[in-house]
């Protein structure tokens, strides 16, 4: 999975998943743009490690419901770098609660995040991807086995990406670049611990039994940005440790 002199941006590239994707493709030879929506000292450690690497490394402020930050920071990427290999579209918010009490905004700010802004960094990306080029998008096995109520506003814009990753995959494909889908299931980060009050009923949902590291939904990650893909494309690859199984 060599990726030396490729430049991938990761969107909400600052904690969790984000981040160890962003440090996974800069060891497997990447210069990482991340985008952050809050956390700049987060960001600012994140670029730290990947600079330690021996790769070059640029954070940039960047809430994805903001289409024209996103757009911006595409090209900052491009700015600083030259060029855009790979987008990683891992920038998402979750939302729990029952639908009578969902309110309108709750679902524009979700969509926003999760599915505009996902729309957004790729058609802004897809005029700098040439051959060879790499969009991933991180979804969520809730689109494969919702586990119980109040998960309607997060499988909506999730499952968003199914049908948003097999068109994309049709429509870049001329352009020698494709477009895959990461499911992960219940993974330990910030948003989502595994030692937080749902954890055990989570982890007993899988047929590992346990959470999932965000390492190991980054290899996946890496593998799909990498040249060993470049015949898989419009795919869904859950890594959740069975939760559909």
């Amino acid at each position: 999975m060599n990726l030396d002199g490729k430049v991938a941006l990761v969107t909400g590239g600052s904690r969790g998943i984000g981040a160890a994707t962003a440090l996974r493709l800069a060891e497997a030879g990447a210069d990482v743009v991340l985008t952050y929506a809050v956390n700049a000292e987060q960001a600012a450690e994140v670029v730290d490690r990947i600079k330690a690497l021996g790769r070059r490394a640029l954070a940039v402020g960047a809430d994805n419901a903001d289409t024209a930050a996103v757009e911006a920071a595409v090209e900052a990427a491009v700015a600083e770098f030259g060029r855009l290999d790979v987008l990683v579209n891992n920038a998402g918010v979750g939302f729990v609660g029952p639908l009578e009490q969902t309110g309108m905004d709750d679902v524009d700010r979700v969509l926003a995040v999760n599915v505009r802004g996902v729309l957004a960094a790729t058609k802004a990306a897809a005029k700098h991807l040439g051959e060879g080029g790499r969009v991933i998008t991180i979804g969520s096995c809730v689109t494969d086995r919702v586990p119980g109520p109040g998960m309607v506003l997060y499988a909506v814009s999730k499952s968003a990406m199914v049908g948003l990753t097999k068109a994309l995959a049709r429509e870049l494909a001329a352009n020698g670049v494709t477009v895959n889908l990461v499911h992960p299931g219940p993974t330990d980060t910030e948003m989502n611990p595994a030692d937080g009050p749902y954890a055990a009923d989570q982890a007993s949902m899988t047929a590992a039994g346990r959470y999932g590291k965000p390492a190991e939904v980054a290899d996946t990650v890496a593998f799909l940005a990498s040249p060993a893909s470049a015949y898989v494309t419009g795919s869904t690859i859950s890594v959740d440790g069975g939760h559909a199984a």
